[in-house]
């Protein structure tokens, strides 16, 4: 079966003329599949006998390279070796048991390795798609980077099942259990391109938890519809309490109209702690640029103030210098007060947990690296696989989303100070 995925992709565009060789088979056994109902496994399967295709195209790859020179191209051989037939060897793969044809020289000095010798197992093929499609990569450039690396002739069909594997995955993920306490939720949005009858913006919400033991978890993350509004985020926010978190201390989030008022409607004790990137960004909106420095300098003296009390006495004097010139920007701060004082209570090693969603933002920025690629996805699963797959697949030497916290110890000692017995209600 083709997906709807594989469908835009083939429109894209005309297939490179190195198709018309090894792929072409992969094809008739795709058209084979679709006339004759052929099953995609079991040991006749279609991804048996694909997977039988690209293994044998790699390995006569490899011989060309041993031996200098592509099989019948007479012209360009030197030196005594060459082809010598080939031996049959049964090879375990990820989609079960393959018979392949291994090509050998005259010499018997070809070392394959991709099959090595002996080898009765294949690894790694499986993932290294997989990984390539968690980077962004579309079906067809990672047809294309098969073909360089390994000349490798593989349909974008193959591909789409291969990646297919994570889906169950994803399923079992949206619906774990979760811990009964979380000290801070972090929550934002990212819009990508959905085509629903037609191609649209839609918002994804992700909510990041830390865990008593200071780990870092993307707890959800859902496909909404049209905008991103507390509407949404009610809906989508009570899969978590369904899935059994009853308390969260503190919710980070940024300033969407009503937000605090659906977060207190699930926990009614969580503190909602106004985003401060957020809040700075939405303030440098009403203000000309040739302000932006003034204007931030004096909000961080604010956000940075040492009490609740200090940052009122900063506000003042800020509203004194701009709230003739912009009285749309003050209003905002007037109307976020409540929310955005709460981590203001906090020391330092606190603070830095729950002034802002940036962590969040870090994960988007992945996301959007993801995402960009393909301009859009064919359904809500499609784009919803290539997200997952980001958080399944961190970066080595990276800062990312999961993962421990720095510091945790003594942000959990303050948090003890000022939520003992909610934390204590834990065990």
């Amino acid at each position: 079966m083709v997906t709807s995925e594989d469908t835009a992709a083939d429109s894209a565009g005309p297939a490179p003329a190195h198709d018309d060789l090894d792929v072409r088979v992969a094809r008739e056994l795709i058209d084979k599949a679709r006339e004759d109902g052929v099953s995609l496994v079991g040991p006749n399967g279609l991804l048996r006998q694909v997977t039988k295709t690209v293994l044998e195209s790699a390995l006569n790859g490899e011989l060309d390279d041993h031996l200098g020179y592509e099989k019948g191209d007479v012209a360009e051989k030197f030196g005594v070796n060459e082809r010598n037939g080939s031996s049959s060897k049964t090879v375990r793969t990820d989609v079960g048991d393959v018979r392949i044809d291994v090509p050998r020289d005259r010499d018997g000095t070809f070392t394959p390795q991709i099959v090595p010798k002996y080898a009765r197992r294949v690894e790694g093929f499986d993932d290294t798609v997989i990984s390539l499609y968690a980077k962004g990569l579309t079906t067809g450039e990672i047809q294309a980077h098969l073909a360089d690396i390994y000349d490798a002739r593989v349909s974008r069909e193959l591909i789409s099942k291969i990646t297919d594997k994570v889906v169950d995955d994803l399923n079992s993920w949206q619906i774990r259990p979760l811990d009964r306490v979380y000290p801070v939720v972090l929550i934002d949005a990212i819009h990508v391109k959905i085509r629903d009858g037609a191609v649209a913006n839609r918002p994804v919400y992700i909510a990041v938890g830390i865990t008593l033991a200071g780990e870092r978890d993307v707890l959800g993350m859902w496909v909404g519809t049209g905008g991103e509004g507390a509407k949404g985020w009610l809906n989508h926010l009570s899969d978590l309490k369904n899935r059994g978190v009853e308390d969260i201390l503190i919710v980070a989030c940024d300033g969407v109209k009503g937000l605090p008022e659906a977060i207190s409607a699930l926990w009614p004790q969580a503190e909602v702690q106004l985003c401060v990137v957020h809040l700075v960004r939405a303030s440098l909106r009403y203000a000309s640029k040739k302000y932006w420095p003034a204007i931030t300098k004096r909000l961080k003296l604010i956000y940075t103030a040492p009490t609740v009390e200090a940052a009122e006495v900063e506000f003042t004097e800020f509203c004194a210098e701009w709230e003739d010139r912009y009285p749309a920007m003050i209003r905002l701060w007037r109307h976020s007060w409540e929310q955005f004082t709460p981590f203001l209570a906090y020391p330092p090693e606190l603070r830095k947990l729950v002034y802002t969603t940036n962590a969040i933002e870090s994960l988007n920025s992945r996301f959007r690296q993801a995402t960009r690629r393909r301009g859009h996805f064919p359904n809500e699963q499609a784009a919803l696989k290539v997200l997952y797959l980001v958080i399944k697949n961190p970066l080595k030497n990276r800062s990312n989303i999961t993962g421990k916290v720095v510091g945790w110890k003594q942000a959990l000692n303050t948090l003890a100070m000022h939520y003992g017995d909610r934390l204590d209600a834990q065990h």
